[in-house]
């Protein structure tokens, strides 16, 4: 068999290569490509005459030919092309039928099914009816029977041909009516006997009026980048009115399952009032977002419509072709609401409109939003609730346990212990089952706290669909020992796939030596909004203006531990002798005012022999009149580590200097500390 398949691939190639000439420029390039045929299909019927005259009807995506294996004495296949079927005549019993399918290269794909060959009528007929749940008139239809091949299915529709399908015996069809209603359906097993047998019942084909499940749940947002008229996935804004006195359509605030959803009846127009103070501000929103699920036969133009009548005009869009049946989700750019409103500052009401009027609509995530201006995650495990399932391997332990270390970057009470024991294999490993895929549509990244005892330890990152035929693994070395740090995994280049496992490895490539980590708060991460930080000073270049005061001592000095979060050559060494006041710090003249129209953070590298020690930063303006200053303490000791300052709430003014006092509040012992690396940053 396999000279044969070589054979015919070999003809079929050279077939291809004698027909293309070098004048027409054709190429062969397209072959790289082909598939193998795909979801392959037999159909079997049989004669009712007990002549074992059976017909095989082949199917396949990508299909050329089929060579028909018979399953009984016949020693060649038959070879028939795509759309003819094959006969042949079947002493009493039982086949395994082989088809095999070939491209036009050559590729080929097999299924074997088994064909009973009866002459004695079908007998034990089970048979199951059911309208689907999700396609509405659609039922589902099987059955089984000794002695039979195949059975058909009639309706019980006037002026339809029947039956209206039939399938193998053993096998689902499905069958879409055009109307709702009861009738008088029938299966009908058949086998090689003349007679067959009938099973008949009144069945009732239902309509689906309203949707199964909610809508998809919206991603996670910052609340600076949405403006929410009704989602649970978002806080909403207060309407003044819902449904307004003139609003010509039913309503019902209602649930379809645990999602709150609208249920219009008769719409014509729905109208709600936001507030007629000022109304609600969508100018900076970017895109409106609005869900909407109508059942079959509803073919109204949906519309919304947004009205100021503050300062005058209203433009109204289309929801595009109206589509049955399923939850549609409508983007429509806010560019298109210009038409002639005064502004958007000031959206008073907002109408969901029907080109004449639609029976039944439901409506979900109705909100305006931007693209994110700042960094958003979505949890995907923190472990503190009901314990997900983690299934170590490689010689590995993994346990949920009471956080060891709740400090720094992961103060949360419970967290994955991982134990890679001596002689655990290099690839040793945890997975975690997930209790829904994660959302990489709206999220390109994954972060990770992990608590590791070894500096440049590889934690790799693997994410898996629920078979692992698709999987994507990232690798992030530790920069850290013996403290928590977040890490962050980039699977913007992941295949499209259901990814429902998440898979930890540490000290990955290495194998076990007894070493304990740990790892929490796996979070969807997307910051493909966030405008990069700036570095302000670095201390790399000329030396910038630096003022000690209080009897501290400033002065740049090479790096004395160019490690961790800080490998620069260059930094900051701030000695706090003994008698130096409580308030001592050092001033750093800045070259151009601090940019906090862009940015609302500074951020700077700090290493300090003392945890919990406060370092203040303290922004000024050129003569002091106005000044911001933040707190953060220190984390870890003897290392570096980044604090970032949010200085969102500073006044407006050109900031010129920054301050920095290290352990303030207390006087100096003779405490050297560094610093490095000050930026603004989101």
């Amino acid at each position: 068999m396999k000279k044969i398949k070589n054979i015919y691939k070999t003809i079929a190639v050279l077939l291809l290569i004698a027909a293309c000439t070098d004048t027409d420029e054709r190429e062969l390039s397209f072959l790289d490509s082909m598939s193998a045929p795909a979801n392959l299909e037999m159909l079997f019927s049989i004669t009712q005459d007990n002549t074992g005259a059976a017909t095989i009807t082949p199917n396949a995506d990508g299909a050329s030919t089929f060579d028909v294996y018979f399953g009984d004495a016949t020693p060649d296949p038959l070879r028939i092309p795509n759309g003819e079927n094959a006969q042949h005549v079947y002493a009493e019993g039982t086949y395994d039928v082989k088809l095999v399918a070939y491209n036009t290269k050559g590729d080929a794909t097999e299924l074997t099914k088994p064909i009973v060959v009866s002459f004695r009528a079908p007998e034990n007929l089970m048979t199951t009816i059911e309208n689907d749940a999700a396609v509405s008139k659609q039922v589902n239809v099987s059955a089984s029977a000794d002695f039979a091949m195949m059975y058909e299915f009639h309706s019980g529709e006037a002026g339809v041909t029947q039956p209206v399908a039939t399938a193998n015996i053993g096998e689902a069809l499905s069958y879409q009516y055009a109307d709702a209603g009861t009738y008088t359906v029938q299966i009908i097993a058949k086998g090689g006997a003349i007679e067959t047998t009938t099973y008949s019942v009144d069945f009732e084909v239902t309509e689906i009026l309203a949707p199964t499940a909610g809508a998809t749940t919206p991603p996670a947002r910052n609340d600076s980048d949405v403006v929410s008229i009704f989602s649970d996935a978002y806080t909403n804004v207060t309407l003044d009115e819902l449904p307004t006195g003139w609003s010509a359509s039913g309503f019902e605030a209602t649930t379809i399952g645990s999602d709150n959803v609208w249920k219009l009846t008769n719409l014509d127009f729905v109208g709600m009032v936001t507030n007629y103070a000022n109304g609600i501000d969508v100018a900076d929103m970017e895109m409106m977002h609005i869900d909407y699920w109508v059942p079959e036969g509803v073919t109204n133009e949906l519309l919304v419509k947004i009205v100021n009548t503050v300062d005058g005009g209203e433009d109204v869009e289309s929801l595009g072709t109206t589509v049955t049946g399923s939850w549609q989700s409508v983007e429509i750019d806010m560019a298109n609401f210009d038409g002639n409103l005064a502004n958007k500052n000031k959206i008073t009401q907002i109408l969901i409109d029907s080109d004449g009027v639609a029976g039944i609509v439901y409506v979900d995530n109705f909100y305006f939003y931007k693209a994110p201006s700042s960094v958003v995650t979505s949890s995907v495990q923190d472990f503190e609730g009901a314990a997900p399932t983690i299934t170590p391997f490689g010689d590995a332990a993994a346990a949920i346990i009471s956080n060891p270390d709740a400090s720094g970057a992961n103060t949360t009470a419970t967290v994955v212990e991982f134990t890679k024991p001596t002689g655990a294999q290099t690839w040793a490993g945890a997975t975690l089952d997930l209790t829904s895929p994660l959302d990489l549509t709206n999220f390109s990244k994954i972060s990770v706290n992990t608590w590791s005892p070894k500096v440049g330890a590889v934690v790799k990152v693997k994410i898996e669909n629920a078979d692992a035929s698709i999987t994507h693994e990232v690798d992030i070395n530790t920069t850290t020992t013996s403290s928590w740090e977040e890490l962050i995994y980039d699977f913007s280049a992941a295949p499209a796939a259901d990814y429902v496992k998440l898979v930890v490895f540490f000290d990955f490539g290495n194998g076990g030596d007894g070493s304990v980590y740990y790892y929490d708060e796996i979070n969807l991460v997307n910051d493909s909004g966030v405008v990069a930080s700036l570095t302000f000073q670095d201390f790399e270049g000329a030396a910038p203006t630096i003022t000690p005061f209080g009897s501290a001592a400033a002065a740049i000095i090479s790096n004395p531990d160019a490690s961790g979060v800080n490998t620069t050559a260059t930094v900051v060494e701030f000695t706090k002798p003994t008698g130096a006041q409580t308030w001592a710090g050092a001033t750093l003249d800045v070259t151009t005012p601090l940019d906090f129209a862009t940015y609302s953070k500074i951020s700077v590298n700090t290493w300090s022999p003392k945890v919990g020690a406060v370092v203040k930063v303290k922004i000024e303006n050129a003569d002091a009149s106005i000044t911001h200053e933040i707190d953060v303490n220190t984390t870890v000791a003897n290392s570096w580590e980044e604090l970032t300052y949010d200085f969102s709430a500073a006044p407006t003014a050109d900031y010129v200097k920054v301050v920095v006092f290290f352990d303030f509040g207390n006087g100096g012992d003779d405490t050297v500390y560094y610093y490095d690396e000050l930026k603004l940053t989101n």
